[in-house]
């Protein structure tokens, strides 16, 4: 189990019920950005990964 697991699990358990837009998600990710800019870099990888559904920038290149 990876440690970011606890994490998503606890996410899943205490706001799984609940429907989000994609909107709401971005503007979560933004500021936590903002409270941590040292995690600027990955939350920008996920949010293109995210956007490209799911997609690597290598398989881009195929």
């Amino acid at each position: 189990m990876y440690f970011t697991d606890r994490g998503l699990e606890e996410l899943s358990q205490r706001r799984g019920e609940e429907q989000v837009t994609l909107a709401w998600l971005a503007d979560q990710m933004q500021a936590f950005v903002d409270q941590h800019p040292e995690f600027e870099v990955p939350v920008e990888r996920l949010a293109t990964w995210l956007a490209r559904g799911g997609t690597d920038d290598d398989d881009l290149d195929e």
